[in-house]
């Protein structure tokens, strides 16, 4: 990683996370699934605010943070369960669509007003939406993680996007483009998308680099001397 470029995002963080509670915790799966889903639960919107069980199973980078994909399904399992002892997160077991569902919520006030509200039938179940996906395995492209560390979750639309990316531009096209739409604070992969199309059609300097070398290179002419780019 090349530090923190211009226009990166920030998660809030509440303060003993950082401080007393850094100092119990001592399950780095517990750590992580509590950050984790800090971070899930900052980038969504409406109310309630929750974390289903089955979104953070699927999450690319706890799978890939908590080892292989059989042994992360458990240390899941095992640090939401330790952040439910500890107090910090809380948990409510609902019904919907005909199947059962576990919630997670950030146990502060907005989280433990959201669990009373649903328990007195105030967000039916049937209105839930959870997004979910297929776990995803430590061998999973940087692309992923760039996305992720930079616009947001993957919906599988988007993974089907970015799988083609891949197979279509070389990876240093690809992270540039990430690094400019973060610069610009154009956070969508329309508008990466867009970038590559563009450089693909125009020509872009040969090593990925504006200025250091003005000669241009198309797609084209970069798979005629380099190849097809190589999935990462």
């Amino acid at each position: 990683m090349r530090g923190f470029p211009p226009g990166t995002r920030y998660t809030p963080v509440p303060d003993p996370l950082l401080g007393t509670l850094l100092e119990q915790i001592d399950d780095a799966a517990e750590l992580k699934c509590t950050l984790r889903m800090l971070w899930v639960l900052h980038r969504k919107s409406g109310h309630p605010r929750f974390v289903a069980e089955s979104e953070l199973l699927s999450d690319g980078v706890l799978n890939r943070g908590l080892g292989p994909l059989d042994n992360s399904q458990a240390a899941i399992r095992r640090g939401l369960e330790r952040a439910v002892e500890r107090g910090t997160v809380l948990t409510l077991e609902v019904e919907a669509q005909g199947r059962p569902l576990k919630l997670y919520f950030l146990n502060d006030v907005d989280g433990q007003r959201a669990i009373d509200e649903m328990r007195e039938g105030g967000v039916p179940p049937e209105g839930l939406v959870v997004a979910e996906g297929e776990p995803r395995h430590r061998e999973r492209s940087n692309i992923f993680t760039l996305y992720e560390d930079n616009i947001g979750l993957i919906t599988p639309i988007v993974a089907d996007k970015l799988k083609d990316a891949e197979t279509c531009y070389p990876w240093n096209w690809i992270r540039d483009a990430f690094d400019e739409a973060v610069v610009l604070n154009k956070r969508s992969w329309r508008y990466i998308e867009s970038i590559l199309k563009r450089w693909a059609r125009e020509g872009r300097g040969e090593h990925g680099e504006p200025g250091r070398h003005p000669e241009k290179i198309s797609l084209k002419e970069y798979r005629r001397k380099y190849g097809r780019p190589a999935r990462r």
